[in-house]
């Protein structure tokens, strides 16, 4: 139950972000955003700590700010895999992390 309830905090937090960053295009209804959500979701837990692993030189000699072009790497992919999830340009990737990241972690807070 709990994990239902996570993707579907995750889901908001994708409606949020989309509506207001430009550059983030989701059409569809609200099966995009779940879809989005899941997609990001998965990615977050079995791709990116992978990708964490092998850039661990690049990431320290940036004092991790490597971490964020990761972040992006992975809205990217999502947007790549998620067929109504378009994303134009690094900032709105950029952007649409942050806000993700932020809402549902105020969510995850109240709830």
């Amino acid at each position: 139950m709990g994990l239902i309830i996570r993707i579907l905090i995750s889901a908001v937090a994708v409606y949020i972000a989309s509506q207001f960053i430009p550059g983030i295009y989701i059409t569809g209804g609200a099966g995009t955003y779940l879809m989005v959500a899941i997609v990001l979701g998965f990615l977050n837990a079995f791709i990116k700590p992978i990708l964490t692993v092998l850039t661990i030189p690049i990431t320290i000699i940036t004092l991790g700010i490597f971490l964020l072009v990761l972040n992006v790497m992975m809205v990217y992919l999502t947007s790549y895999l998620v067929p109504h999830f378009h994303v134009s340009g690094f900032i709105a990737a950029l952007l649409f992390s942050f806000v993700v990241s932020i809402v549902t972690a105020l969510i995850d807070a109240i709830v």
